[in-house]
């Protein structure tokens, strides 16, 4: 299992290694993820403790949308239990039936585009939770529900550390999907960006970019566990929340990579990298690369190395 292991240096120069807590009441954990939710998850928060009413007779701890326009579903546990697995599917299975209810809360707090956006083919739960057991992990990779299970740690000095241990990327819901593609066979197919496909996926990366996107996939998958998704107009490289998002630009035989970096710590270049900071784009990240060669991309790697360092 994942490790993460927290250092301070001692008056003498030493490392001394921080011992992690839990929390004495898991109201306190959810509150403060709920807090920084955007910041430590890429979800906007939509309600907490929400009813699932009478048949699924529970409680939401936390529901949100997230950066990519999918239902999110957040479980907190100040311990280790066993049961989250099966109050997870539980809800997700309340989502199912809900649509109507969920979109509606969606376009209250969230407004009226977001709710019109919100993406259903894999709604994700996050497990929150001291720890997991082996069966926990093992069966998350047999569930065909998006699960992410994180383990938080609380340590002196106000430090919370939130570790994704396992994850699964689900299978696509098919009423779902099939509703999805009917609403985009509706959409009118102008000048915006082509849809590219995850490895595996049945689309087609445009023929003039197909090498270039290869390499790329390659360089946005050295990292360690990273989830690729097929979105609607980019595909997203994921952890807990989006390192990287690729566009394509065929008409300019380019592809476009925005990056989860702070633009002020990168030196941008003129032409190749921008700060899109306040600039409206599809996708997610605040650093724009633009990528027409193999010799852009390799120009290119030590961004791409830092966004994933820094997730």
């Amino acid at each position: 299992m994942a490790e993460l292991m927290l250092f301070r240096q001692d008056v003498d120069g030493r490392d001394v290694k921080l011992t992690g807590s839990t929390v004495a009441l898991e109201v306190e954990l959810q509150r403060r993820v709920e807090a920084g939710l955007k910041q430590m998850l890429g979800v906007r928060f939509l309600a907490s403790e929400y009813p699932t009413g009478p048949w699924h007779r529970g409680r939401i701890d936390t529901l949100g949308l997230d950066e990519n326009g999918t239902p999110v579903v957040i479980e907190f546990k100040k311990g280790s239990d066993s049961g989250v697995l099966s109050q997870a599917v539980s809800y997700l299975s309340w989502l199912d039936s809900a649509h109507y209810e969920f979109k509606e809360l969606v376009r209250r707090v969230l407004g009226a585009e977001a709710a019109e956006s919100i993406d259903w083919r894999r709604p994700r739960m996050v497990c929150i939770a001291a720890g997991f057991s082996h069966h926990d992990r093992v069966a998350v990779q047999r569930l065909p529900e998006r699960i992410d299970l994180v383990r938080y740690r609380v340590f002196d000095g106000g430090l919370l550390s939130l570790l994704l241990v396992d994850s699964s990327p689900g299978s696509p819901n098919p009423a779902a999907s099939r509703r999805h593609r009917e609403r985009d066979a509706a959409v009118d197919s102008a000048p915006v960006t082509s849809t590219g496909p995850a490895p595996g996926s049945a689309g087609l990366v445009p023929e003039c970019l197909r090498d270039l996107y290869s390499e790329l996939n390659d360089a946005l998958t050295a990292w360690g566990e990273v989830e690729v998704a097929a979105l609607r107009h980019y595909i997203a490289y994921r952890r807990l929340m989006n390192v990287a998002s690729v566009l394509f630009r065929p008409r300019h035989e380019a592809i476009l990579v925005y990056l989860r970096l702070d633009p002020d710590s990168v030196a941008l270049e003129e032409g190749f990298s921008r700060d899109m900071r306040g600039i409206g784009h599809l996708g997610t990240g605040d650093v724009e690369v633009r990528l027409a060669s193999a010799d852009d991309l390799e120009r290119a790697t030590p961004l791409i190395r830092k966004a994933f360092e820094a997730a």
